[in-house]
């Protein structure tokens, strides 16, 4: 297969730019070591303003950001990208409208972490993220479907990680006591029946790993670019490679 033969992703980033840089590396690096030599990965980025995006939020304008977003999508498909993923969890909020923007495939997030979650067989997840996905029906409702409880951290645990992520992480400071503070929230869901934790914001992973705790550790970011680096060694529907 040349590298010629790789289907073209398309990224919706910016959300924030440090994790969309962990995105670009883990597919790059993915793609290299199933490929050998100088081989890369065919992505391209929508980049946008995460300051915008969090102005949007705040405010709750979650149908103009959904817009925005739907936008990006189809501005990537006219680039050539023969699927699409947001590289975010919280922004899934909106996929419905990112999804109905375009022709190509919408990979979701969501829908991973859950076939993740089956797989590993396990009945409740403490879940991490932003405010805006903690305080939503989400993940619940998804993983629900699958016999699957979301355990979310009490206040003021909760504010605590999402004040790390928004204050913190997506402005790459990643700080020790922040570390320890996280840590102390999983041990309290661990307590409450959490048999794993999701990372369920694309950033977390830019400070926590697997191994770091008592109970495995899904980092959302790297289950997403497994299922892209699948998505582009695989052929199109009807083209045998």
């Amino acid at each position: 297969m040349a590298q010629t033969d790789l289907r073209r992703v398309g990224l919706i980033g910016g959300t924030s730019w440090e994790s969309t840089a962990a995105y670009y590396r883990l597919l790059n690096q993915a793609v290299r070591d199933l490929r050998g030599g100088s081989a890369s990965a065919a992505v391209s980025i929508h980049s946008l303003d995460f300051a915008g995006v969090h102005a949007q939020q705040l405010a709750g304008d979650w149908s103009s950001l959904g817009a925005d977003l739907g936008d990006a999508a189809a501005a990537l498909q006219r680039g050539g990208a023969e699927a699409v993923a947001v590289c975010a969890n919280t922004l899934h909020l909106v996929a419905d409208a990112i999804s109905s923007a375009v022709d190509v495939p919408f990979i979701d997030l969501i829908e991973i972490v859950d076939r993740e979650c089956v797989a590993q067989n396990w009945k409740a997840v403490g879940l991490l993220g932003t405010g805006y996905t903690m305080r939503s029906a989400m993940y619940p409702d998804r993983l629900a479907k699958s016999g699957i409880e979301v355990l979310v951290p009490d206040e003021p645990d909760l504010q605590f990680v999402h004040d790390v992520i928004y204050d913190e992480l997506t402005r790459g400071i990643v700080s020790p006591q922040s570390r320890e503070g996280y840590l102390a929230v999983i041990g309290r869901l661990v307590d409450r029946g959490a048999e794993a934790i999701v990372l369920g914001c694309t950033e977390i992973g830019l400070m926590l790993r697997d191994g770091d705790a008592s109970v495995p550790l899904l980092d959302t970011t790297i289950s997403h670019c497994q299922a892209l680096v699948e998505f582009m060694l695989s052929a199109p529907s009807g083209s045998p490679r």
